[in-house]
């Protein structure tokens, strides 16, 4: 721990850092100022032009992210233990949290090649010009991550930024520096230049907009409210952004379905990472008629899951992250309980952790409850009835957010419902697995989750600044005055015939 906080640097300001697990303090986290983060991103910039890391070959910089995919696995325990450590999760949760980061390593490490390379367009004038498409790095990306998956998100923005060239300025959240320390050290391992990914800490206000005032190019994680200050502060320098904000995902379950399984679907879907997935299913609508039936078999999905935090993969939930989260979420689930909703279970269980909350069902809250459209961000499940179909879509589509969505049944059926939901990803017969586990897939929000999208092509395309090169030496010669536009008038448009039919 030391030896990751000591390449932090002096600073005048430290926080003291939690264990989730215990409640107690583990270390001070020095803080950054906004100055301090500007000359982070100056000492970025200088690596970058001594070491040509722009410069280099795609497929040299590709290989760094192999070599640390390589290198993460060989280190996978430490990593494991030191996200539990921080985060408070499940084994299995940390697993989910390492997986998402390996598999970006070796995604953009295997792409990047392909994605970057010049390639000929074609062009609406083949006999007199030719096209070409570079891409070209931002030159600073900066990275604000929050603390739910400290290993996957960095990842998923960090390595493609650095894969197109870029240098990165990357500010951690304060709960988990340790991490994001870790991950930047053992990509320097895997040959990055050392100083190119620059990890800082601190408050929004300073290292937060430290990092905004900074970098050509900024991809944000993390609630709606700051996302859109951080778009305000980006648009203001006339820079682009990503964002990646809140969700309140709902899940269909269509007449018919297994209640069953629909249940353990919508429950893993509701309390992996004790709830704490941006993901994450909220939201519940079943036919009217199976409504008392499938919270039967919620309460017993959730009856049957076991608890704590272990270094084994035995348990399926840990406790919240911090006090602040557990007051947030149990302040929800008893403001819906006085006011006279049905709540099961929900109840504080502080024999598994100063912040554990077990999953609490809540059934057809309504907009006097603040979690009816608020993000809950915890292991929280409403459950609401429908007559039609179409009535459930249009609820579920009854939100501010569109991060994600869930239909469960026949698959056809499921098909026709996810094309009609507002969101930026919906899976069928799961939660949020089968499209979270894609990285070729793009992922990100409509309405107020976001703008932009992470993962897939777009996902490293988006850090370089696509460069247009047009060569004039075609069989015929472009027109340089107005005159020259009479003999090759008829051949154009002869042109455009033939290639309108082609």
């Amino acid at each position: 721990m030391e030896q990751l906080l000591s390449r932090m640097g002096e600073h005048s300001e430290h926080v003291n850092v939690v264990n989730p697990a215990t409640g107690k303090i583990s270390f001070e986290l020095p803080q950054f100022t906004h100055g301090e983060t500007l000359a982070a991103a100056m000492a970025a910039r200088d690596v970058a032009a001594e070491s040509g890391w722009a410069s280099m070959q795609p497929r040299q910089r590709a290989q760094v992210l192999l070599n640390l995919h390589d290198l993460m696995i060989q280190h996978r325990e430490h990593i494991l233990d030191l996200i539990q450590f921080e985060t408070g999760k499940s084994r299995g949760a940390a697993f989910e949290d390492f997986a998402g980061g390996l598999f970006a390593a070796r995604h953009y490490g295997k792409k990047a090649p392909r994605l970057l390379r010049s390639r000929r367009m074609p062009t609406d004038a083949p006999l007199f010009v030719r096209n070409y498409l570079d891409y070209t790095p931002m030159g600073l990306v900066g990275v604000i991550t929050p603390w739910n998956f400290p290993c996957a998100l960095p990842c998923f923005d960090v390595l493609p930024a650095l894969a197109a060239g870029n240098a990165v300025l990357h500010k951690v959240d304060n709960q988990v520096a340790l991490t994001g320390l870790f991950l930047r050290d053992l990509a320097e391992q895997a040959g990055l230049p050392q100083g190119l990914w620059q990890v800082v800490a601190g408050s929004g206000p300073e290292a937060g907009n430290g990092v905004t005032d900074a970098v050509d190019y900024v991809a944000f994680t993390g609630s709606t409210t700051t996302g859109r200050l951080v778009a305000e502060r980006a648009a203001a320098r006339l820079i682009p952004c990503s964002l990646e904000l809140g969700g309140k995902n709902p899940a269909i379950v269509l007449p018919g379905s297994d209640l069953k399984r629909a249940a353990r679907i919508v429950v893993a879907g509701a309390v992996s990472n004790a709830g704490q997935v941006c993901v994450g299913l909220e939201r519940c609508f079943i036919p009217n008629d199976q409504l008392d039936a499938f919270v039967a078999e919620i309460d017993s999905a959730v009856a049957s899951l076991r608890y704590g935090k272990t270094s084994r993969f035995d348990t399926d939930m840990a406790g919240l992250v911090s006090e602040n989260q557990f007051n947030r979420v149990t302040g929800m689930v008893n403001q819906a309980r006085s006011q006279g909703f049905a709540v099961l279970r929900g109840e504080p269980r502080p024999e598994f952790g100063p912040f554990f909350v077990e999953p609490a069902i809540i059934v057809e809250p309504n907009d006097d409850a603040d979690l009816h459209r608020a993000e809950v961000f915890g292991p929280v499940i409403q459950v609401y009835g429908y007559q039609t179909i179409d009535e459930a879509v249009v609820a579920a589509n009854d939100t501010d957010f569109g991060l994600n969505a869930s239909v469960i049944g026949p698959v056809p059926l499921a098909m026709s419902v996810a094309r009609r939901l507002e969101a930026g990803s919906v899976n069928i017969n799961d939660g949020f697995r089968a499209s979270f586990g894609s990285m070729a897939s793009p992922m990100g929000g409509v309405k107020r989750s976001g703008i932009g999208r992470r993962n897939g092509d777009n996902g490293l395309l988006r850090f370089t600044q696509p460069k247009a090169i047009g060569v004039a030496s075609g069989v015929f010669k472009l027109p340089t005055s107005a005159s020259q536009y009479r003999g090759i008038v008829p051949l154009l448009v002869t042109l455009s015939r033939i290639l309108r039919r082609l």
